[in-house]
């Protein structure tokens, strides 16, 4: 007979980051039963994110040691603590670092997406900052990361930062942060409009899911900018319309190029990178009078952005986009259920580029530093492993998933 483990602690494996930029560590650890409105769920997969690798890199704060990273995910429900009412044991879940209480003035209002009734605590679960996670053996305390910590078989996730799975389970990963991040910051953010010019710096990822979003929402001339020449051709088919590698410029400015191919500059303007200079740039490339640009890459310092600014006064605006500017609880299930219903041309199999096992899960951290796949899929269902280890999906984007 199957032992009830939901008022229990469970030990599983977890890849552990112990030291800044080395590689991680499966290490057995103890995760503690959900306590009220938290949810303690089995990791079915697994994605590797760009933010991911930024904080597995710091050495400093707010990067925390050691913790579990990780952060796309889908799993089931093992157990849930008192008061949650609206997923039980056995549901397919998607767990997302961006909280939806639906109390606090941020979630009532269009004007936000940042929760402010439970912020993300750095090393902790939202409610009381404390971890649910330790070592087997010692029982020493291990960080969470940005509440989700999916690079463990199970991991605890309070209640307003669950949304129903219902996708397929690698896909549901996608729209947990990088898919839903470029689409929705090109559908909420900066409301791409029928018939305008876009730039996207970057086409990871985020960036290609930018290109999806503002292809979806009408925009006529999608340009794509990256420094690897072989991302033009998946760009192409996920929705730009023109492609700049900086290398090949005949030592003009990106920012020079995109203004003589707009007409004074796009409309909207996208940084997908996390780079200060990019996002400078790729303001210098936006149009003056309405154009608008839209950070969403995650710097790895605290370096400012330079802007003149009589740019501003002359009407060129900045704008952040965490998450997209998506509410999850709201707008997940409706990009969801559009891929399901084919309305949208949201072609989520083109970024999953590879697949593997838990144990290989350094492997895929290399693929994605060296710029080498969009995104991995890591497989926690032992019977996957073998069949999936290192295996590029048999598509034509086997070359062009290469990042810059």
């Amino acid at each position: 007979m199957e032992e009830n483990t939901e008022k229990m602690p469970i030990r599983c494996k977890a890849a552990m980051s112990k030291v800044a930029g080395e590689p991680l560590e499966m290490e057995e650890v103890e995760v503690a039963p959900p306590r009220a409105h938290e949810v303690r769920i089995r990791i079915l997969c697994t994605s590797l994110c760009h933010t991911d690798v930024t904080f597995w890199r710091m050495k400093d704060l707010p990067a925390m040691y050691p913790s579990i990273l990780g952060h796309e995910a889908t799993g089931v429900v093992e157990s849930v603590g008192d008061g949650v009412v609206e997923v039980a044991v056995g549901d397919t879940v998607v767990p997302v670092f961006s909280a939806q209480c639906g109390d606090c003035a941020d979630c009532l209002s269009d004007r936000s997406n940042i929760c402010s009734g439970l912020p993300i605590r750095p090393g902790g679960m939202p409610r009381d900052g404390r971890s649910r996670f330790s070592f087997a053996s010692t029982g020493e305390p291990i960080h969470h990361f940005i509440s989700v910590s999916s690079f463990s078989e199970y991991t605890v996730v309070d209640v307003a930062e669950i949304v129903p799975g219902g996708i397929p389970h690698e896909m549901a990963c996608l729209l947990s942060c990088c898919v839903s991040t470029g689409v929705g910051a090109a559908w909420k953010v900066a409301a791409v409009e029928p018939g305008s010019s876009v730039a996207v710096f970057g086409l990871g990822a985020v960036g290609l899911a930018v290109t999806q979003g503002c292809r979806m929402h009408g925009a006529k001339r999608i340009i794509g900018i990256d420094l690897n020449p072989e991302k033009r051709e998946i760009g192409k088919r996920l929705g730009i319309t023109d492609f700049i590698d900086p290398n090949g410029t005949d030592g003009r400015t990106v920012s020079e190029v995109i203004k003589e191919m707009t007409g004074g500059g796009a409309d909207y303007c996208f940084e997908c990178i996390g780079s200060t200079s990019v996002m400078a740039e790729a303001f210098k490339s936006s149009r003056m009078g309405w154009g608008k640009t839209i950070v969403l890459g995650v710097s790895n310092d605290v370096a400012p952005i330079s802007i003149p600014s009589h740019d501003i006064l002359r009407g060129r605006s900045v704008v952040g986009s965490l998450f997209g500017g998506l509410k999850p609880k709201t707008d997940i299930p409706i990009l969801a259920q559009m891929y399901l219903d084919k309305e949208l041309e949201l072609a989520l199999e083109e970024f999953v580029t590879h697949e593997m096992g838990f144990d290989d899960i350094n492997t895929a951290l290399e693929l994605l530093t060296q710029g080498k796949c969009l995104r991995c899929i890591i497989w926690m269902d032992g019977a996957r492993e073998k069949e999936n280890v290192v295996k590029v999906k048999p598509k034509e984007n086997g070359r062009a998933c290469e990042a810059a």
